[in-house]
């Protein structure tokens, strides 16, 4: 009897080990579905995440409330950029219409100078035999203006004529005075020979031809005259200041 039951608790031991077993089993298999849920939940949100973007990009290619935002903000930068780009523009023009002005206005707008708005006046250059005069105009006017070619200098009679020009000397670009800024002109009188035939002025014109007319007195810087020589006279344009090369003669 005691084998029998001894055998019999075995079996009873053996079977509830086997159910034990199976039920352990179906508990594994029943947690690994749900473990693979999640999974399929993660995978599944991935993938509606992934396309999400893409039906919103198709949202704004092909219409809708978005494709209509997408639209308005692109039209308002658009806009906005072709504003800015047409100002800047406009601006550009605008600049450079007033530069245009200013430049045209600089060369036909500057007033020429007038024998009544200067103060001519003559200086003696070097040492013995003196045979050069620098000729000041400085503008007393209080405005700006233009000074043209060279002054008709009559030393002495009008049948003498005018004292001419040197070529070499006329500048590059248009003499414009300020208020209290002087133009000058280098004048060669003679050439100091001794035996150079000569006359004494004690005072000569200056005439602003080219600027339209007007004469100035202009009295000799000493007080024994100037000896000139009609055959060597010569006057170089007037200019700002006295340049090396192009104002000796």
């Amino acid at each position: 009897m005691r084998t029998y039951r001894n055998r019999t608790a075995v079996l009873v031991s053996a079977a509830t080990a086997a159910l034990a077993l199976s039920l352990t089993a179906c508990g594994g298999d029943d947690g690994g579905t749900k473990s693979s849920g999640p999974t399929d939940r993660t995978a599944s949100a991935a993938s509606t995440t992934s396309t999400t973007p893409v039906a919103q990009s198709g949202d704004k290619e092909q219409g809708g409330e978005t494709q209509s935002g997408g639209e308005g903000a692109a039209e308002q930068s658009g806009g906005k950029s072709q504003g800015q780009g047409a100002s800047q523009q406009g601006g550009g023009q605008g600049e450079s219409a007033q530069s245009g002005s200013g430049t045209k206005a600089t060369k036909a707008g500057t007033p020429l100078c007038t024998a009544k708005g200067l103060k001519i006046t003559a200086e003696r250059q070097d040492g013995p035999p003196y045979t050069h005069l620098t000729l000041s105009a400085k503008n007393t006017s209080g405005a700006s203006c233009e000074m043209k070619e060279y002054p008709h200098i009559h030393f002495l009679d009008n049948a003498r004529g005018i004292v001419p020009p040197v070529a070499k000397s006329k500048p590059a670009s248009p003499v414009i005075l300020e208020p209290g800024q002087s133009a000058y002109v280098a004048v060669r009188m003679s050439e100091g020979g001794r035996k150079e035939n000569t006359e004494t002025v004690k005072e000569f014109t200056v005439t602003l031809k080219a600027n339209g007319g007007g004469m100035a007195v202009v009295k000799s810087p000493v007080a024994e005259g100037l000896s000139v020589n009609p055959q060597k006279w010569a006057t170089g344009y007037w200019t700002t200041e006295l340049r090396n090369g192009a104002d000796e003669f």
